[in-house]
């Protein structure tokens, strides 16, 4: 995403962390090194109003079906380079609070509550798009960081995407990853026929609205110098043929025609990621050499060679955004 704000500068970004980890926060903020945390925990704990996701699904807890009058997205918006002056300037953002896996379960009573007359699962998971609608004039392209699970809040990240990027790993439990995003997200190759009418996508095309489509499937090599060829060459093909015969059976799921144009390889960005996320850098940020780490004696090098390659890696990727 930062690489995406750098390279187009004239576009204001929002960054919405829905995942209660909030590690994206914490990266925009500062990183382990550059006080991400308690940049974090300082939004978090606002005298006046907790600037965070969780903040603003507190105030919607009380009117979960329509938006209050009183409620002002933009007080819950914190400007990264504020804290962080690696980030760029046009990247808001919405931080991630862990409070929402507390009030995941009341939210989800809220949306399975029967009205009469009332979608009141659409308009729980329509907080997010509430959110921008009031915001519409302020930015061009939003960004969600969602969590793994398929959590209320997950599903209101979702509802707000038209676009989804779903990082896999080369191992089987990401190929079972790709297989259960498809099931969730898009209703493609359900367990049972008892999941059809009450899945995530056929509630929304109930409603008469767009399922979003999977973008992106980068995939991690896991190695610097093995490369997709070697012991993992059998998963990373299999995923490809996952994706292959959901293309011809059901392209709408997917915004590509081409699992080529749809997956990018990745290669493992080993220490140079590993001083990057601890400073909350972005690559084209980070400088070559000697950095001190904590619980290292030694400064830990990074070499121009390594921090090209991260650089090439994200820019092929920012180029099919």
């Amino acid at each position: 995403m930062t690489m995406y704000a750098e390279q187009n500068p004239e576009m204001k970004i929002l960054a919405a962390d829905l995942c209660p980890q909030a590690n994206f926060s914490e990266l925009l903020l500062g990183g382990l090194l550059g006080a991400g945390s308690s940049n974090l925990l300082a939004l978090q704990q606002q005298d006046s109003l907790r600037k965070t996701v969780g903040g603003y699904f507190q105030e919607r807890l009380p009117s979960p079906y329509a938006m209050p009058a009183s409620v002002k997205p933009a007080g819950f918006i914190s400007v990264p380079s504020e804290h962080n002056d690696k980030i760029p300037e046009n990247i808001d953002l919405l931080a991630g609070d862990a409070l929402v896996e507390l009030q995941a379960n009341s939210v989800s009573t809220l949306a399975n509550t029967q009205i009469p007359g009332h979608n009141t699962w659409l308009s729980v998971i329509d907080w997010l798009n509430d959110f921008l609608e009031a915001l519409s004039t302020s930015y061009d392209c939003l960004f969600v960081d969602a969590n793994p699970s398929f959590s209320i809040y997950t599903q209101i990240a979702l509802a707000s995407s038209d676009l989804v990027i779903l990082p896999v790993m080369a191992d089987d439990s990401s190929r079972r990853a790709v297989q259960n995003a498809l099931a969730l997200v898009q209703g493609i190759d359900l367990p049972s026929p008892v999941y059809t009418e009450h899945n995530f996508a056929s509630r929304l095309q109930a409603a008469e609205r767009q399922v979003p489509k999977f973008h992106l499937l980068p995939k991690n090599r896991l190695t610097q110098y093995m490369g997709p060829a070697s012991a993992y060459q059998s998963v990373l093909t299999s995923i490809d043929g996952i994706i292959e015969k959901v293309l011809e059976e059901t392209p709408e799921a997917f915004s590509f025609t081409s699992v080529r144009d749809g997956v990018v390889d990745i290669r493992d960005f080993q220490t140079t990621g590993v001083v990057a996320f601890a400073k909350g850098l972005p690559f084209t940020q980070l400088r070559t050499g000697g950095h001190e780490m904590p619980g290292r004696k030694n400064p830990v090098h990074i070499a121009r060679d390594n921090l090209d390659n991260c650089i090439d890696a994200m820019d092929t990727l920012v180029q099919k955004l």
